[in-house]
């Protein structure tokens, strides 16, 4: 088993590089780019201003600011350099902000890695009991209940939800909660309880678009497997043998209903990255995935690339550290 873990963070790195190398490719192919936007914008200028010049740079002012940015290269080369600076830990300079992009994703990743990490285990805290419970409720009105609002969840989009929340609760006439952003303006200024007390009013809404995709998922693969557990010889065998139904439901049917689970469990890696750009455009949070949104549309290519690389990553470590978890929980389980 040591050895397939061994071999499995080996293959990260050639499936790093084709994946980069991909997307590099693209940004290269596509229409328009960074130092086209530049231009753009630098025309628009200059016809406010009153000057009707077409172009508005030399071709020596074009040909600084294409090496700039390293637009002036083959594409191969070009990917070679740019993936020489990724090893030192260097992702380039936005063409947007002007500015490292290693410093923009830093300055972002808190409000990320806070989403990412209270949305990640309110899921497991509120969606495994509920599968429990429901299992153990089958077919019951709460069962049915609960099913009814799951699903009528799981139907909605998190960004149509945040619509509706904020018309909702964040307009007139209820105005219970902030209509946007993380904090409020004179967060600096308040006392330790009322920046939690903000902190909190903030997050509710968005949590909520962020979390209702995966509830539905999560809820019932833990009430289906539980269920199949339950009618499960081992379990029958159990009661058989004079262990109560409780103690077998505990120590043996929810123990195995919570292999599935644990597969799951390595998204925890990508929680530093997560973030629905149509979530955070919506409530005006501005994180890593409204950041990534922002420099797709703005042609910032270095700062896409930074982004895809690190949630690549990120996302092959969290399947590795979930097929190490399914090993520890299930000692059946070998691989080879």
């Amino acid at each position: 088993m040591r050895q397939y873990f061994i071999r499995r963070f080996l293959l990260i790195f050639p499936t790093l590089l084709g994946a980069t190398l991909i997307v590099f490719f693209l940004t290269r192919i596509l229409p328009g780019g960074p130092v086209e936007r530049m231009l753009a914008e630098a025309s628009q200028v200059s016809m406010q201003g009153g000057n009707r010049q077409s172009q508005p740079l030399s071709e020596e002012q074009i040909n600084q600011i294409k090496a700039q940015f390293g637009f002036d290269k083959p594409f191969p080369v070009a990917y070679v350099q740019w993936l020489g600076r990724v090893c030192r830990g260097d992702f380039g300079v936005s063409t947007r902000y002007n500015e490292p992009v290693v410093d923009l994703i830093l300055e972002r990743l808190p409000v990320s890695t806070y989403y990412g990490l209270v949305t990640f285990f309110l899921m497991y805290a509120i969606c495994v009991p509920l599968g429990v419970v429901k299992a153990l409720r089958h077919r019951t009105y709460l069962d049915t209940g609960t099913s009814i609002v799951v699903f009528f969840g799981y139907a909605i989009p998190g960004f149509a939800l945040g619509l509706v929340l904020l018309i909702g609760f964040a307009y007139p006439p209820l105005e219970w909660f902030p209509t946007g952003g993380f904090v409020s303006d004179d967060f600096e200024y308040l006392t330790f309880a009322e920046k939690a007390k903000d902190i909190f009013m903030h997050s509710v809404l968005p949590l909520i678009c962020y979390m209702i995709g995966s509830f539905a998922f999560l809820t019932m693969l833990m009430k289906n497997h539980l269920l199949d557990n339950l009618a499960s010889d081992f379990v029958r065998t159990a009661i058989a043998k004079g262990l109560s139904f409780r103690a077998a439901v505990f120590r043996h049917a929810i123990r195995n209903s919570l292999i599935p689970i644990a597969t799951s469990f390595g998204g925890i890696t990508s929680v530093f990255l997560t973030g629905s750009f149509l979530v955070e455009y919506i409530f005006d949070i501005n994180g890593i995935g409204l950041f990534g949104y922002k420099s797709l549309l703005d042609r910032d290519y270095l700062s896409v690339m930074a982004i895809m690389t690190i949630a690549a990553f990120l996302l092959m470590l969290g399947n590795i550290l979930s097929d190490i978890l399914v090993a520890l929980v299930d000692p059946r389980v070998q691989f080879k």
